[in-house]
């Protein structure tokens, strides 16, 4: 079966992210820097948030583990956005020519039912050709659990072979794969724009 639909991952395919992006403007000493987002604002802590749980008391918990980094904990909520780097180099082009193409554009995106709605709005010209997203958070569901894809496959209306899935985490293409999306582990746009172009979505 030929895929006719695109769904994107957000983070690091869409747009960098990295927890340094804010706290480098926080933190002045490297080391320092280091420590915090390794032992303190970890990958693990955050996740619970694209699990479903609220900023409140995943913050508290922390704060009540490392009191001493109280202020630093209680600025990921409210500046959240300024963890995103900027858009990822070549695909907010590969989403416009998709799009101009009739392409029908989804994504699945593991992210905060607190922070995404602010992420959004600030990039409306880029999510308004998403015929729907399905975000974790809001679901309480995430990658790469089964459970999100057939969720977003039965919501999307799509088969698993009509479509095309690209993310940048191995485990998250691995379940796509599974489920039998036609799935493409993200390094660069240039690679992703072959993969389309050889599905036949994109003209080479």
């Amino acid at each position: 079966m030929r895929p006719h639909a695109v769904i994107f991952d957000i983070g690091n395919v869409l747009f960098h992210w990295d927890p340094r992006f804010l706290y480098e403007r926080l933190i002045g000493d490297d080391r320092a820097l280091d420590a915090f987002v390794r032992d303190v604002l970890t990958h693990e802590w955050h996740f619970q948030h694209d699990a479903g749980r609220n900023f409140a008391d995943t913050s508290a918990e922390l704060i009540a583990e490392h009191p001493h980094h109280a202020e630093l904990i209680a600025a990921w909520g409210p500046r959240f956005n300024e963890s995103v780097g900027g858009p990822v180099e070549g695909m907010h082009a590969i989403v416009e020519s998709l799009d101009a193409a009739g392409v029908p554009l989804y994504a699945i995106t593991n992210f905060s039912h607190e922070f995404w709605p602010p992420f959004r709005a600030e990039w409306p010209g880029l999510f308004d050709r998403f015929r729907d997203i399905v975000v974790s958070g809001e679901e309480r569901l995430v990658k790469p659990d089964r459970a999100i894809y057939d969720l977003a496959l039965a919501r999307f209306g799509l088969e698993p072979g009509d479509a095309v899935f690209v993310d940048d985490n191995p485990a998250n293409v691995d379940a796509a794969n599974a489920v039998g999306i036609h799935a493409h582990r993200f390094t660069d746009a240039s690679a992703f724009r072959r993969f389309l172009e050889e599905h036949w979505l994109l003209a080479g």
